[in-house]
């Protein structure tokens, strides 16, 4: 078993103390744990983020492993337990906290707690909207980073990260729709690693100011 500086000192090879240390205390809560989900999760635990809430109520399906980081055997699991598990294969020492129901304006700050940064990975469009309404309007000190527009073939260089306001930011081609394209796994993933990294710019400090 690798001590945790040696696997800190492998994880985030060539970053300095200060980010590191940036790193350590950062925590992200995740919403919606599929193809966007379950993506950015890996990235950020494969960065070293220290605390990762992890929140969906529902179970991985043979059709998601087109797309979402699971494997056959958890097809039937809670998507949250089965992430967990899989995260903790890549960086044992991170602290995950997971929820296996869904988020609803009620519960918001109960789930979220003193997470920072909101990574918003949901399907259903109504829900995307609670949540980026919620967190705009009652929790301006929290950063959202949520996703528009991952369906289809569509070129990479329609992927882009809108900057809307200092805490807000959109990943995505914000058109593509999913009810009438299908869902590529690539592509999808191209907008979950648009969010890990804008959620790794936020803890470093270095997004625009504006």
């Amino acid at each position: 078993m690798l001590t945790q500086e040696e696997l800190t000192n492998a994880l985030q090879k060539g970053l300095d103390a200060k980010q590191r240390q940036l790193l350590r205390q950062a925590h992200v809560a995740i919403v919606g744990l599929g193809g966007l989900g379950s993506n950015a999760a890996v990235w950020l635990a494969r960065l070293g983020v220290g605390r990762l809430t992890l929140i969906d109520f529902d179970k991985v399906e043979l059709s998601n492993l087109n797309r979402q980081y699971y494997f056959l055997q958890d097809v039937g699991e809670y998507k949250a337990s089965a992430l967990h598990k899989l995260l903790r294969q890549i960086n044992p020492y991170g602290a995950y906290q997971i929820f296996t129901e869904r988020l609803t304006e009620k519960n918001i700050p109960r789930l979220l707690g003193d997470a920072a940064i909101i990574c918003e990975a949901l399907d259903n469009a109504a829900d995307k909207a609670m949540l980026a309404n919620t967190i705009l309007a009652d929790y301006p000190e929290k950063y959202l980073v949520a996703a528009s527009g991952i369906a289809g073939f569509d070129s990479s260089a329609k992927m882009q990260v809108r900057q809307i306001n200092e805490r807000f930011f959109l990943c995505g081609d914000a058109q593509s729709d999913c009810s009438s394209l299908p869902l590529c796994g690539a592509r999808v993933g191209l907008c979950a690693a648009q969010q890990a990294l804008t959620i790794a710019r936020i803890i470093l400090g270095l997004t625009d100011k504006k």
